[in-house]
C-alpha cells in the first residue's frame, strides 16, 4: 500500500523570491513508486473556479524548490495554472536515503509521481497537465515526456543533458573511451573507500565568492546565483554539492534516447549566450530528426541571455510565451 511519510516542513516563507498576493500557497506531499515521499509547494490562482490546467516544475539540478522552480511555479499560477514545484528524491525537504543522490530512473519517476498527484487532485483537470524542467531537469523533462503519455506539454528551460555532461564533460571535452574509463575507475575506487569507512563524501557545490578572475564565466555565473543572490541553506549547489558518487549512473544511461518519439508539445528555451546552449540546440535537433511529430515542437533562443538569466531574471524569462504555449496545448 502506498503511504506517504511525515516530512518536517519549514512553515515560514523561505523562498529566494517574494511571495505573490495573486495566488494561494500551501505545502503538499506525494509518493513515488519507490516509496519516497516528495515535498512540494502548491500555488493556486486566487478566486479560481472549476478544474484547472496544471503544471509540475522542478530544477535546476542541485537546486531546491525555494529557488527558481518555485519562481516559475508561482509566476505560472499568477497566469491561471495550478502549479507545484517539488524537491527531487534525496534532496531539499523531500524524503529518500541516503541524502544527496541522483538517478536517471528515480528522478524520471519523481516527475511521473508529480503527474500522479496532479491527476488525482480535485482542483485539476487531469487531461490538461504539463511540466517544466529547468537546467538539468530540462533534460529529465524531455525524458519524462517520452515516457508519460499523460503529459500534454513540456517546457525545457536552459537545459542540460546530464547524461552527456557526465559522460563527455563540458563541451564534450572528455568524449573518449579512455577519459570515460579514467573517470569511472576513480569513482569506483572512491566507492570502495567510502564503503569501508561507512560514509559518503560530498563533491562540492559552486565556487565560493569571490570567484577567482581566471575562472570561466559560467562558473562565476553559477556562484553569483547560488552563493549570492539566491543562496539557500537546503540547496546542494549553494553548499557542499552532491555526494561524490551520487551522479555516476548518468554516465551510461542516455536520457534522450527516444526523444524523437515524443508526440506531445515541447518548447525548448535557451539563451543564445549560455555556455549550455549546445545542450538545448542538440536536444531539439535529436527530438525532431526522423520524427513524425514535429509540428508541435519549438526551439526558442533568447538573444543575449546567459544560462542563469533563465533562473530568475523576470525581464528575460519568457513567461508570456510559456503561458501562450501551455494554454494552446493544455486544452
Amino acid at each position: 500500500m502506498m503511504k506517504t511519510a511525515e516530512l518536517a516542513f519549514t512553515q515560514q516563507w523561505d523562498k529566494t523570491f517574494e511571495k505573490s498576493d495573486k495566488v494561494n500557497h500551501s505545502k503538499v506531499t506525494f509518493i513515488n513508486r519507490y516509496g519516497i515521499t516528495l515535498a512540494a509547494d502548491m500555488y493556486v490562482p486566487k478566486n479560481s473556479e472549476g478544474k484547472l490546467p496544471a503544471i509540475a516544475v522542478s530544477g535546476p539540478f542541485g537546486a531546491v524548490k525555494e529557488q527558481c522552480s518555485g519562481l516559475y511555479a508561482q509566476t505560472m499560477a499568477e497566469r491561471g495554472f495550478l502549479t507545484i514545484a517539488f524537491d527531487p528524491s534525496f534532496t531539499g525537504e523531500s524524503g529518500g536515503e541516503p541524502r544527496y543522490m541522483a538517478s536517471p530512473d528515480i528522478n524520471t519517476e519523481d516527475f511521473q509521481a508529480a503527474v500522479d498527484f496532479l491527476s488525482n487532485c480535485d482542483k485539476v483537470d487531469a487531461e490538461r497537465i504539463g511540466i517544466i524542467g529547468i537546467c538539468g531537469w530540462g533534460g529529465m523533462a524531455l525524458n519524462v515526456a517520452a515516457l508519460d503519455t499523460r503529459i500534454k506539454a513540456t517546457v525545457a528551460a536552459t537545459m542540460y543533458d546530464m547524461a552527456r555532461v557526465n559522460a563527455n564533460g563540458y563541451f564534450d571535452s572528455e568524449d573518449s573511451e579512455a577519459q570515460r574509463y579514467e573517470k569511472k575507475a576513480a569513482l569506483n575506487q572512491l566507492r570502495t573507500a567510502e564503503y569501508a569507512k561507512g560514509a559518503y563524501s560530498r563533491a562540492g557545490g559552486c565556487v565560493e565568492l569571490p570567484v577567482p578572475d581566471d575562472m570561466p564565466f559560467f562558473v562565476k555565473d553559477y556562484s553569483a546565483y547560488y552563493k549570492g543572490r539566491a543562496y539557500h541553506a537546503r540547496s546542494l549547489n549553494s553548499n557542499d554539492g552532491w555526494n561524490a558518487v551520487g551522479c555516476m549512473s548518468f554516465m551510461n544511461q542516455p536520457i534522450l534516447q527516444y526523444s524523437n518519439e515524443i508526440r506531445s508539445a515541447v518548447l525548448v528555451i535557451h539563451g543564445d549566450k549560455a555556455h549550455s546552449c549546445y545542450f538545448g540546440k542538440d536536444a531539439f535537433k535529436k527530438m525532431t530528426t526522423g520524427s513524425k511529430y514535429t509540428a508541435n515542437k519549438e526551439l526558442m533562443l533568447i538573444e543575449g541571455a546567459v544560462h542563469t538569466d533563465l533562473y530568475d531574471n523576470t525581464d528575460v524569462i519568457p513567461f508570456e510565451k510559456m503561458e501562450t504555449f501551455f494554454h494552446t496545448y493544455l486544452k
